[in-house]
């Protein structure tokens, strides 16, 4: 299966559909008055779509095994056709759009089961996904393509040259994959005068992000937050909680890290944790979704 651990959970939605042709009028009234033989079509039919849609991932190899925490399966009969709209709602990493299909599938094939006795004709048509919601697609702002940032390890061992840097590097890679440009790629040294000043100079140069990693655990050195806090004039503990919820579903230290997120004027200034591993989790979690905050910030200094 395909590897969906570095994904966000978030509403999922999916409503497919399948229709269901009979070759008469009669299967349509014996359907409507409840007098198949085998029972009430609508109701079985509903019920053997409500376990099938549970049985997706036995059935098909790459599909995950996930909650289904709504099902609605509704018919609509126009002349000889009865449609089928199967909606299935999760919160979960992936989408259900082949369950949808599935339990879709599996009335249709139900019905098609009980009435062919009454009706030789039948036929099953149009079996296909009709929308979906959900994911990182319904979440893609048109962010801006001109956006800049810096970043900036803090690390004694590293600017020492003891060391080599691979926290920061995983943090561009990501940047460049959503098209933020990097201005300035620095190490500087567990110190409060360096940190404060290469904030102070980023903002200063109009840089619209200023990215630290390292300095943010409990060590005596640690005082990436120390630093910050004092220069940030808005919080955003949002992208904290992100950050370290995110974290914390990977591995149980992640709620050590002290991350911090905010502004300084129409800069958005984040502390990351500076292991390599912390450091990409944490850029998972908040990105490209983060970028959003340039529409807001915008239109806050428009208002």
């Amino acid at each position: 299966m395909v590897d969906i651990t570095h994904k966000s959970t978030t509403l999922r939605t999916a409503i497919a559909q399948a229709v269901v042709k009979v070759s008469k009028i009669e299967t349509i009234q014996a359907i409507e008055n409840d007098t198949v033989p085998k029972g009430n079509v609508f109701a079985m039919s509903k019920a053997a779509g409500l376990l099938g849609v549970k049985r997706t991932p036995d059935i098909l190899p790459d599909c995950h095994p996930l909650p289904i925490e709504f099902t609605g399966i509704e018919y609509v009969t126009n002349g000889l056709e009865i449609t089928i709209l199967f909606t299935v709602k999760t919160i979960y990493k992936t989408g259900v759009e082949v369950e949808a299909m599935h339990g879709a599938s599996v009335v249709a094939l139900n019905m098609y089961d009980m009435l062919k006795p009454i009706d030789k004709g039948i036929e099953i048509h149009a079996i296909k996904l009709l929308n979906k919601k959900g994911g990182k697609s319904d979440f893609t702002d048109k962010f801006r393509k001109d956006l800049r940032a810096a970043v900036v390890v803090c690390s004694d061992t590293i600017s020492a040259g003891h060391k080599e840097d691979k926290a920061g590097k995983a943090i561009i890679n990501k940047l460049e994959e959503c098209d933020v440009k990097i201005s300035e790629y620095v190490i500087i040294p567990d110190e409060v005068d360096a940190i404060q000043q290469k904030a102070k100079s980023y903002q200063k140069q109009g840089i619209d992000m200023v990215i630290y990693t390292g300095g943010t655990g409990l060590s005596g050195r640690d005082v990436t937050p120390e630093a910050l806090l004092p220069l940030l004039e808005r919080r955003i503990p949002g992208i904290e909680e992100a950050i370290r919820s995110y974290g914390q579903e990977r591995m149980p230290f992640s709620m050590l890290s002290r991350s911090i997120a905010g502004t300084i004027g129409d800069t958005l200034v984040l502390a990351l944790p500076g292991s390599t591993n912390g450091a990409k989790e944490s850029m998972e979690a908040i990105f490209p979704a983060v970028l959003h905050v340039f529409r807001i910030l915008k239109g806050a200094r428009h208002d």
